[in-house]
């Protein structure tokens, strides 16, 4: 089966005119993974920045319903929505005030829309995202918000895909989560799923980019004087600098600690994803600190941070480092 779009398609994908021209062109294509090779050559090698800020403008503010581009283009406000739906639905009119005020922020640092592959993140994920990046230096967060639009594209091209091989279209992000009964942490599993329910065929191997289906590395909070899960606790992972010289004592020192992600506990009291899913973890030293001090006001500490080191020979292990917490305790083990 060859698929083929036309450039009006493909740029509800991707709102540059000159990805959809290009994308056009290049087509058809033997298989979905075929697409999204030549989606990203295009994107990251074809393109030049006009064409990364014009596909930037497309979308709205987490937030917002449609960008002015949008305003004429219903599949593409659709789209939007439903990719925004979980921020949305979680968004109390607190966070949803202070997404805006740091909206208007990143945009007077950047001179663009904060992107960010919205699809199953709550809102105080994206505002936590959002303050993240918003420390980037402006080259930096250019790549990662052009990374961010690539995964956009991806999930809509699977809609597109779908859309042609059913009457109805794949508006609603939860739709794709049902079809594909994986969870939105795996973003190639969830379009995998999504095409071998809608063009009947199996996934590419290309496609199978990890055999893990979480990241490495992860965490929940426990407060123990209470009986249950911290929840909406703020929680960093950050990983020493291979570069900078080994400390014998690692609280003193600040400065070599790269961020590797930030998250929000849900109602369990896990966090969301912390760093990539990748089949093998970079060994080191990690770092999780927790913002016991806003969850426990009058409690003794006011953040906790653990440390830990990640070996060689650990690679392909999976750590689940936990907090258990109480006003005036905590403990950790290493899980599994």
């Amino acid at each position: 089966m060859e698929l083929s779009f036309e450039d009006k398609d493909l740029f509800v994908c991707c709102g540059s005119a000159k990805f959809a021209r290009k994308m056009a062109s290049a087509g058809p294509f033997r298989s979905y993974a075929d697409a999204v090779s030549a989606a990203r050559d295009i994107w990251f090698n074809q393109v030049d920045v006009n064409a990364w800020l014009e596909a930037f403008s497309a979308h709205p503010a987490i937030g917002q319903t449609a960008s002015p581009a949008q305003s004429k283009n219903n599949t593409s406000a659709q789209w939007s929505k439903g990719e925004q739906s979980t921020a949305l639905a979680t968004a109390s009119g607190s966070i949803l005030q202070e997404l805006s005020e740091w909206n208007v922020l990143y945009r007077q640092k950047f001179g663009f829309v904060f992107l960010i592959c919205a699809s199953g993140r709550t809102s105080s994920e994206i505002l936590v995202e959002l303050k993240n990046r918003y420390q980037n230096r402006p080259i930096v967060e250019f790549q990662v918000a052009a990374e961010e639009q690539m995964k956009i594209t991806e999930l809509r091209l699977a809609k597109l895909l779908s859309g042609k091989d059913h009457a109805s279209s794949a508006s609603d992000d939860t739709n794709m989560i049902g079809v594909a009964k994986k969870s939105e942490e795996d973003r190639v599993s969830i379009i995998s799923g999504h095409l071998t329910a809608g063009l009947k065929s199996p996934p590419s191997e290309a496609l199978q980019r990890t055999t893990r289906s979480r990241p490495p590395i992860t965490t929940h909070v426990l407060d123990v004087s209470q009986g249950h899960p911290g929840r909406g606790i703020e929680v960093h992972l950050e990983k020493w600098r291979q570069d900078r010289p080994r400390p014998a004592f690692y609280g003193l020192n600040t400065s070599g600690w790269d961020t590797l992600g930030s998250s929000i506990t849900d109602k369990d009291g896990r966090s969301g994803p912390l760093m990539n899913t990748v089949d093998a973890v970079e060994p080191g030293l990690y770092r999780i600190s927790f913002n016991t001090g806003k969850y426990c006001p009058g409690g003794f500490f006011p953040s906790v941070s653990i440390v830990f080191e990640i070996r060689e020979t650990q690679r392909l292990e999976h750590f689940h480092v936990p907090l258990l917490l109480s006003p005036f305790s905590f403990s950790t083990y290493r899980g599994s």
